[in-house]
């Protein structure tokens, strides 16, 4: 078995998916109008979606020795994604989302990654997503620059020095506008405020910066330039998943080497193909993505 060109450090999980009219409130209860059960977390979205777009990726992460896991794993493989690194943890049960759609840390965490440092030192990239513990995120993120790789950091951790080391440690960052906030002290509001902070973080070491602009588009920055890409006309389900659709379609243009302004419109595109869909899980192809290129306004 030849190794990962990519590894995604970060979660594994079943998603439900349960499809209501309206979200009851405490204690009240709402008719289930379609229920799916998938393979979800952020860091499996986004091995899957690389795998869809091509990339050869695994994933480390940690499920529970239970039968849920079991079936995690088979899915997981059988989307082309090498889980050899995921640990199975006895005695706790696989995690759990629930995802309702309206019709409108511990430090064990830290052996875990350390345990599949052969495989993130040999991959091309390595992408650290931030819903894990912080010492674990960052022992993934100073495995992979010590042997020279692709650092891509999802996200932003409450703890500001935490984030300041991962900033230097991190050649790519993406944030929503939450946690461009707990970066920088401000959400943008609009496209020159993203560019402003996308322009500001480049300072703090990574040398591209993705940042949403709520309601609006992505800004992205890197070194001799940068580029505002607005949302595409479709219509949202549900956003859950998108910024892992995201990730995997950037990391996947830059592991081939695409332009920077091409790597920019396909990931916004990725993200678009995903919200007009209950769940997280990405369908990702040249055709979902070239739809959503077709709805982006031109630029």
């Amino acid at each position: 078995m030849g190794e990962p060109d990519v590894m995604v450090v970060g979660q594994v999980a079943r998603d439900l998916v349960l499809l209501v009219d309206e979200v009851p409130a405490a204690s009240g209860t709402a008719p289930v109008r379609r229920r799916r059960e998938l393979l979800g977390g952020k860091g499996a979205n986004q091995a899957v979606g690389l795998a869809q777009l091509g990339v050869d990726a695994g994933l480390v992460g940690v499920v529970g020795d239970d039968e849920v896991g079991d079936r995690l794993l088979a899915q997981a493989r059988a989307d082309g994604v090498d889980v050899r690194a995921v640990l199975r943890r006895p005695g706790t049960p696989t995690g759990l989302i629930v995802d309702l759609v309206d019709a409108k840390g511990r430090w064990h965490y830290v052996e875990d990654v350390l345990a599949a440092a052969p495989l993130l030192r040999a991959a091309r990239a390595v992408v650290v997503q931030l819903q894990q513990p912080l010492p674990a995120a960052l022992a993934a993120a100073r495995c992979a620059r010590r042997a020279g790789r692709l650092v891509v950091l999802d996200g932003a951790p409450t703890d500001r020095a935490g984030a300041a080391e991962l900033l230097v440690l991190a050649d790519v960052l993406r944030a929503d506008a939450r946690e461009t906030r707990l970066l920088t002290g401000a959400a943008p509001a609009d496209a020159a405020g993203g560019l402003r902070a996308a322009r500001e973080l480049l300072g703090c070491g990574p040398s591209l910066v993705a940042l949403a602009v709520d309601g609006v588009g992505n800004a992205f920055a890197w070194p001799d330039g940068d580029l505002f890409v607005p949302l595409s006309d479709t219509p949202t389900v549900d956003t859950t998943g998108a910024g892992d659709a995201f990730a995997a379609a950037l990391t996947a243009g830059l592991l081939r080497g695409e332009p920077r302004e091409r790597i920019a419109r396909r990931a916004v595109a990725a993200a678009g193909a995903t919200v007009g869909r209950p769940g997280g899980r990405p369908e990702l192809t040249e055709a979902t993505i070239a739809a959503q290129l077709a709805r982006m306004p031109a630029g």
